[in-house]
């Protein structure tokens, strides 16, 4: 640990007990890091996200809030790239919505190098598209079914994706329910996109999501590993 970690965790948590943008924060570093192809090794983890034209990508629309939001921390805590200000800012967040304690290490290189537009997950479509989205930032399809748990936190605003609505009951906490509301079927009141029934397309995905709907602690332990893995996409070596 850093000798100012326990001081930027603690303020990242006093921030979010004033401000609950847990889903915000968590979604900005997805969306930074999700950008990787592991052949190309362009994109990924190195807050690319705050620049324009990325951070103008339909996808990320909404996350310029995010971004001004960390703002003072990095003004705080200089030394801190913006990529691992916006990468612990997430496990920090999920950590304080009662979500497992993922493990962190500094050393992202902030990068101006926006990526094209096109590189994330649409809502709108199935396990193909997914695939691709997935395996082109080298992960598989546990990844694609463990870090899609994340809906647990957050809604689609309109505005924003074009659906509104949260995932689960609570999308203020971490927890598993995104996972029994998708074996549960459209849930009145509740979104459940193209993108989330398309985890169930398959036997052996299937298989993963009705073991994360009967075992929280199964799931806290996959995505534990495969945020972590999200969260380094382009980490230097």
């Amino acid at each position: 640990m850093v000798e100012f970690e326990s001081a930027l965790r603690e303020d990242i948590k006093t921030f979010l007990s004033d401000v609950p943008c847990h889903p915000l924060l968590v979604r900005l570093a997805w969306h930074d890091a999700g950008t990787y192809n592991h052949e190309s090794k362009t994109g990924g983890a190195n807050a690319s996200i705050r620049f324009e034209p990325e951070i103008l990508h339909g996808a990320n629309a909404g996350l310029k809030k995010a971004v001004d939001f960390l703002e003072p921390f990095h003004a705080k805590y200089p030394s801190v790239s913006y990529a691992d200000l916006y990468q612990l800012a997430s496990v920090v967040a999920i950590e304080a919505a009662g979500g497992p304690v993922i493990p962190f290490r500094f050393g992202r290189i902030d990068s101006e190098a926006c990526t094209e537009d096109g590189r994330l997950p649409d809502a709108t479509k199935r396990m193909p598209h997914l695939r691709d989205v997935f395996y082109r930032m080298g992960l598989g399809d546990k990844e694609i079914v463990v870090l899609s748990g994340a809906h647990c936190l957050g809604a689609a605003h309109k505005d924003r994706s074009g659906f509104e609505g949260a995932w689960t009951t609570k999308p203020l906490v971490f927890d598993n329910e995104y996972y029994k509301n998708i074996i549960n079927g459209d849930t009145k009141g509740l979104l459940l996109l193209d993108s989330d029934k398309a985890l169930c397309d398959e036997p052996e995905l299937e298989k993963l999501v009705t073991t994360y709907a009967e075992d929280q602690d199964a799931f806290f332990a996959d995505y534990i590993e495969a945020h972590k893995k999200l969260s380094e996409l382009g980490f230097p070596a």
